[in-house]
Formats: structure tokens, sequence, C-alpha cells
């Protein structure tokens, strides 16, 4: 049996700049869950924004020397309008204020961050914030629509509250919603392009009473990272989801479950124009045979219940006479190769995805290993996005390979 360890792709490079405005404390989040995730962030700094956030914060936060002067004579930044944008994959300007923005539509290039903007060749975002009617005035609005037909892509602003104290258009995105726009552009592939991808996440809910159940332990970030993944590549995504505390990812669908059943009857609703099922929910194995409408009542005595199977999802759909690619994932605390080889027969899926449980449950990062026809496939230690990306890519090739 063939046993390959993935090696780490090169990273992502992303210039971010920071213009001047309350939003920037914003970037600052933005900058860690981008390295987090682990793109290579370098930051750029107006003199107005680094009176707001301290070029520290971002070195910190990055690990990369923050960028402020055009005229610095440090010979490291030698040409630096031309050499930063040549090495990056894509420019993002969060907070862009409106004298940015006024600056960058009519080909102003009075500091670094406008003149590596004017000597860019990779794809610029930027994420406006300023005041509702700064917003709103006719300039701004024909500055925006200058950028747009240059090609620029603009994120928000949303509506809100502001930190004048004024409520309306103008506030930056939030850092997380700003996280997922420059992953899904900077990592956009083709790979699904037209296919359905059908995703379960999460755990399922199996009430006792009317306030108690059983649950397994499932945060849910592994079925959502592949969800925002598989969307990269194209896909058009449902996202069948237990009940965790995440925001779902920007997909075609998105279908909230509780229980096991509640699950299957979904799953059963959307099968039949799946290309590839992704089964990456932790479901619930059992549940209570006769659930009590009310709450039971604490009593001196032992409570017995009893438990009955679940329905398998994931082998009522390989099961199917004609089956879509399946996935399936398998969480164990011991022996981790040899129940994964067990269960990967047993289900008769192409992959399977397995890690220990309590390495991964809960946290950002986990070691996956895949196993296929091939033999075991190890992907070292990574951000669960990065984890996701691999997966997808993997899932395409054996796909591939099947058509």
């Amino acid at each position: 049996m063939m046993i390959s360890r993935v090696s780490a792709e090169s990273k992502k490079r992303l210039l971010l700049g920071v213009t001047g405005g309350v939003a920037a404390y914003k970037a600052a989040e933005l900058a860690r869950l981008l390295a987090q995730d682990g793109m290579d962030v370098h930051t750029m700094m107006t003199q107005a924004a680094c009176r707001f956030v301290g070029p520290v914060t971002f070195q910190s936060l990055t690990g990369h020397t923050v960028y402020t002067d055009l005229w610095d004579a440090n010979t490291t930044q030698n040409m630096a309008h031309i050499n930063l944008s040549r090495s990056a994959d894509m420019i993002l300007v969060a907070p862009a204020s409106a004298d940015f923005i006024a600056k960058l539509a009519h080909g102003s290039a009075d500091d670094l961050l406008t003149t590596v903007c004017l000597a860019r060749d990779c794809p610029l975002m930027i994420a406006p914030a300023m005041n509702r009617q700064m917003w709103e005035n006719p300039a701004t609005q024909r500055n925006i629509s200058l950028l747009r037909q240059d090609g620029i892509k603009i994120i928000g602003p949303a509506s809100g509250e502001q930190a004048c104290g004024e409520i309306g258009m103008g506030r930056m995105l939030e850092a997380a919603e700003l996280a997922q726009a420059v992953q899904a552009a900077i990592y956009a592939t083709a790979l699904l392009q037209d296919k359905n991808v059908l995703i379960t996440a999460g755990p399922t809910f199996e009430a006792i009473d009317a306030v108690r159940g059983i649950t397994n332990r499932s945060s849910g970030k592994m079925g959502y990272a592949i969800a925002r993944t598989a969307a990269e590549a194209g896909a058009a995504v449902t996202l069948i989801s237990g009940p965790v505390c995440l925001v779902p990812p920007d997909v075609d669908k998105f279908i909230p479950v509780v229980s096991a059943e509640d699950m299957l009857r979904a799953v059963q609703t959307e099968i039949a124009q799946t290309d590839i099922f992704i089964s990456v929910a932790a479901v619930a194995d059992y549940r209570v045979a006769h659930v009590n409408q009310q709450k039971i009542k604490k009593s001196a005595g032992n409570l017995a219940l009893e438990l009955i199977p679940n329905p398998d999802i994931l082998t009522f759909v390989s099961g199917l006479p004609k089956p879509p690619f399946c996935v399936g994932f398998a969480a164990e605390t011991e022996n981790l190769e040899k129940n994964a080889a067990i269960k990967r027969r047993k289900k008769n899926v192409p992959l399977l995805v397995a890690n220990l449980a309590q390495h991964a449950i809960g946290s950002d990062e986990s070691e996956l290993i895949l196993f296929d026809d091939t033999g075991q496939h190890i992907l070292p230690k990574a951000s669960k996005m990065q984890q996701a990306r691999h997966l997808i890519k993997h899932i395409h090739r054996l796909y591939s390979q099947q058509q």
C-alpha cells in the first residue's frame, strides 16, 4: 500500500492596504484571520492610518515589516512601489477612505499605497468605509463607478451604526466577511465548475425530553471550510448543517437541521441532483426510542433510556443505484488507520478522510489521512481551510478519473 505525505503548497501573498479611519481596527483582525488560514500578509499603511492603529500591531500579527513611506531609503524597500505588487497575488485596501477612493479613481499617486495600486499587475479589491453622507455624495459615487469600470472589485460597504453616531450606508464589512471574500477571490479555481456538491456538517441533536438531548462533539468548522472551498472551486454547493455556532458560508443553498432524521430527509430531497456528496457531519449513532414531550423531573433513582440506531446517511447514499461520488469522514480516538480502513470498506466509498477526534474537535487546525484505492495520503497539520483546499483538489483528481 502506498503512503504519501502531501507537501505544503506555497502560500498566497496578499498586500493589505490600510487607510485612515476608525475601521482600521477591523483590518488588524482581518490580517490575523488571513494569516491564521495560511496566507502571507504584507501591510501598507498611509500616514493617516498610522494615527488610528500602529504599524507594530500589523507587524506582530503578520510577522512582516509594515510599509508606510514612499521615500524610505531602506535598501529592502528599493523601488517598493514596483516590487511589492510584483510578488502579490492580490491587493486589498481595507478600509478604503473617500480620499483614497478619489485618488485611485483619478490616477493620483502621492504616497506609497496609491503608487503601488497604480503600478500593480495583480487584482485589486477595496472595502469602503466612511460616513454615510460621504458615501452618498455624488462625487464618491462617481468615483466608485469609475473604479468598477476599471475592473476594481468593490466589497461593501454595509449599513449600520457608525463611529460618528449616525446610522446608514458606509460601515466597513466585518473582518470575517472580508476574509471570506478575499479567500474566495484569491483561491478561485474552476476545478468543480458546473458540479453540484452536497455537504453535511456539524453534529446532530437527538431529543430526550423537552430540554435535554444526545449529541456529538463537533464544531462544524471542517464541514464549513469544505463548503467554502468547494464554492471557491466553482461548484454549486448545498450545505446541510446541524446546530453549530458558526456563520453560514456563502453557498448556493443552506439547510439547517437538528436531528439525524432531519438530516436524512434533507439529503434525500437534494441527492438526485448531486455529483459529489461529502459526509462531514458527526451524526449521532443513536436516538431515544421514546421522547418525553415534557421535562423529565429529577428523582433519587436511576433513569433508564432505550436507545435505537439512527439511520446511516452515508451508507444510504453510497448504496443508491447510481450514487454520486461519495466522501466519508472518520473521527477516531485509537487505531486510526485500522478503523478508518474498515469503515471505508463498510461504507463502500472511494475516499475516506480520517483524523484523531481528540486533536481535531473544536480546533482550527487538524492533521488528516486520506484513504483511497491508491493507499494513504497524509496531510500534515495545518488550518482547516488549508486542509479543505487540499481535500477539494484530491476529490477533483479522483472524481475526474471516474468520469
